[in-house]
């Protein structure tokens, strides 16, 4: 795989993460139904898909090549455009006008 392959594949996988618990109201899309799933909830799920999306990506790194650490500032940073890749969903969710 190339380095251009991966980086389309993390940011498609970040994408789709992002926006998974605002989809869908399992707990961590495979858990039991909750209807409705509250805010809590799907912060929550935000934050361990993120957690999953940065193991991923530190596992195609290593395998790609050489593992560079990082300092806060780049986590501080990915949070924040995790933040901005969900915000489709948390419109679609939260902010959306229920119709009748």
């Amino acid at each position: 795989m190339t380095s251009s392959t991966a980086v389309w594949l993390m940011l498609a996988l970040a994408v789709l993460a992002a926006n998974l618990p605002f989809v869908n109201e399992r707990l961590f899309v495979i858990g039991p139904m909750r209807a409705p799933k509250n805010l809590g909830w799907r912060l929550l799920e935000l934050l361990v898909f993120g957690a999953a999306v940065v193991a991923f990506g530190m596992f195609l790194e290593a395998r790609i090549g050489q593992r560079h650490p990082q300092g806060w500032e780049f986590y501080a940073i990915l949070l924040c455009l995790f933040l901005t890749l969900a915000f489709p969903g948390f419109v679609w969710r939260v902010l959306r006008r229920r119709r009748g």
